[in-house]
């Protein structure tokens, strides 16, 4: 992504130039554990690549990571036509595990910048690419089954 901002009621309240945009959900019960998990996994991707070939994370690449609450990351379209936002954690639990994920990618050492959690927000991104990137700290720790193949059946 070459820059990203938020605005509210048309004041800017975080921005970025190059790096991460981070839209973050917060599930009922996340733990200190998926806090974590996600915060690294931020820092520590490497998704930019060097003309040589290889590929550096955010810190390397010289880049920073702006962090936007977004509730509705989480909503299931299971049944019906309206979203359901009964696994989104509420405000009390959501807004202190952003904060710990926004200081946990600050302990990294990386230039955060934020939304205004709970704010009606105007989030623009520009990308370098169609590259986006879904982290569920649940399914991601979750033991996988092994693979199968067709003459195992």
């Amino acid at each position: 992504m070459t820059r990203a901002r938020v605005t509210v009621d048309g004041d800017e309240v975080g921005a970025i130039g190059a790096g991460l945009l981070a839209l973050v959900g917060a599930e009922r019960g996340d733990t200190e554990a998926d806090i974590l998990y996600v915060a690294d996994k931020i820092a520590g991707m490497r998704v930019w690549e060097r003309e040589d070939g290889t590929t550096v994370d955010v810190a390397q690449a010289g880049g920073a990571v702006l962090v936007v609450s977004q509730f509705t990351l989480l909503a299931q379209m299971r049944r019906g036509r309206r979203p359901d936002f009964i696994r989104a954690a509420g405000r009390d639990e959501a807004q202190p595990a952003v904060e710990a994920l926004v200081a946990r990618i600050r302990w990294h050492g990386l230039a955060v910048s934020t939304g205004s959690f709970g704010a009606y927000m105007q989030v623009e991104s520009v990308n370098d690419g169609p590259y986006t990137l879904l982290l569920d700290s649940r399914a991601e720790r979750a033991p996988s089954a092994p693979p199968t193949r067709e003459g195992d059946r």
